[in-house]
């Protein structure tokens, strides 16, 4: 797996890699992560270009969304059981 861009925004790590005729967009914040594959073959042949497309500021918006989540559902787990 090979990092082939990276985007900068303000509140999380975005990069796209490439492996096995996929790309991958990992979103990182702090200590948590999320990723989507997308097949080349679903795309309408622009390589990366295509990626770019679909990570628009709605997109971005949402998977911010998603972490705020993910971390309120992690620290009520961890808070129910306190180690």
């Amino acid at each position: 797996m090979r990092v082939i861009a990276e985007l900068p925004h303000p509140e999380c790590k975005i990069s796209i890699f490439s492996m096995n005729q996929k790309y991958i967009v990992k979103f990182e914040q702090g200590t948590f992560e999320q990723s989507y594959k997308l097949a080349e073959l679903d795309l309408s042949g622009g390589g990366v270009n295509d990626v770019f497309e679909i990570l628009d500021e709605t997109f971005i918006a949402s998977v911010i969304e998603r972490f705020k989540q993910m971390r309120s559902d992690f620290t009520a787990a961890y808070k129910r059981h306190q180690f």
